[in-house]
């Protein structure tokens, strides 16, 4: 009986935080949908497209006809709500063309559902990942898709109210609408903080191993702050040039194991990158301005990193006045190297395995 009681007043906290929030801020710009509402829409929730550690999504038509996915929420209580709340506070109160747009979202009692535009090419790394029988998509498609998602971390960073840190960055939270637009999408991690703020201050590590910055483990590098998104974006932008994951232990060649390394010694030996798929000059252009332009972002230090504006100005500028960055994943000073193999799926540690989608959810605000 006790214990029945600690979980009912373990979920109400998570449940009235939620309503808490909700009750606050009553001019947000999403629909507050009805649990028969979302039946309705998904007709039972027939059309199931996905699902992951959050809950699952299904595909769903609102009454003027418009495709939606619906997001229902999994009832994890440790998180107190928290998720729902981050991608309600931030992208139900802004609009770009490279964020995914909010129609509504469902809080009736322990279920919870945000309603988006339905992006009908899926998420990123379906596309930039080698799969038997897939059309891979043109260089100039692939550059384009970088292009928009830079310009969409740009906005996050500078072009609301409130600093946006998505601290997700990653080719799964990149969408794809029908055009192949990309749009950015899953803000449960995201922070908000005011854009003359330039430190953040956080609890716990969040993100996705592999797509990390440094400075969320090693605090004598710098302070958390917008550059970790930097860090995160050059991290999917070398895997959108590579079409690989940056760590792949199953090679052929051991020195490519850990490819952004790799890549940095072949360029600075004066040596050709030859990549799947790359047939013409411009091809070898896009490739090269877009290695170089992530070896800018996955700096070390976070102070020696480009802010997004700057990338979206690199990624636009000529490939010719590109210079090489310094190599950017030297161990920190002062760190001793042995004894690290807890890290040992960290990016700039060309060992281990970075596909693990470990994703840190604790402690969020």
């Amino acid at each position: 009986m006790y214990l029945g009681y600690r979980w009912r007043r373990r979920h109400l906290s998570a449940y009235d935080s939620v309503e808490e929030f909700l009750k606050n801020n009553n001019n947000l710009m999403p629909i507050r949908y009805s649990y028969s509402d979302l039946k309705k829409m998904t007709k039972g929730f027939k059309d199931k497209l996905g699902e992951g550690g959050y809950g699952s999504v299904y595909k769903g038509k609102l009454r003027n006809g418009r495709l939606v996915a619906v997001k229902m929420l999994g009832g994890r209580s440790k998180t107190n709500g928290q998720e729902f709340i981050n991608e309600v506070a931030t992208i139900g109160t802004i609009h770009h063309v490279n964020v995914v747009h909010l129609f509504g979202f469902c809080v009736e009692k322990s279920k919870r559902a945000l309603v988006y535009e339905f992006m009908p090419n899926g998420s990123l790394d379906k596309h930039i990942f080698s799969r038997e029988g897939k059309i891979p998509l043109s260089w100039e498609k692939t550059f384009e898709i970088a292009l928009g998602v830079a310009r969409g971390i740009e906005y996050l960073h500078r072009g609301c109210d409130m600093r946006i840190l998505h601290f997700d960055i990653k080719p799964h939270n990149i969408l794809l609408d029908v055009n192949f637009s990309p749009k950015v999408s899953d803000f449960g991690l995201a922070k908000l903080y005011p854009t003359d703020y330039s430190i953040v201050s956080l609890t716990a590590a969040r993100g996705t191993m592999g797509y990390m910055a440094p400075e969320m483990f090693y605090k004598n590098i710098g302070g958390i702050s917008y550059k970790a998104d930097v860090y995160s974006f050059g991290m999917l932008l070398m895997e959108m040039a590579s079409r690989r994951k940056n760590v792949n232990e199953f090679v052929d060649n051991p020195s490519q194991v850990y490819f952004p390394s790799w890549v940095y010694d072949q360029f600075s030996e004066g040596k050709e990158i030859e990549i799947e798929n790359s047939t013409t000059e411009e091809d070898e252009k896009i490739l090269k301005k877009m290695i170089i332009v992530a070896l800018w972002c996955i700096q070390m230090k976070p102070s020696d990193r480009p802010s997004m504006s700057k990338v979206v100005e690199l990624l636009e500028g000529d490939v010719e006045s590109l210079e090489m960055p310094p190599k950017p994943f030297q161990t920190p000073k002062g760190m001793p190297v042995e004894g690290m193999g807890q890290f040992r799926n960290l990016p700039w540690l060309p060992h281990g395995d970075s596909t693990n989608s470990l994703t840190f959810v604790l402690n969020r605000h």
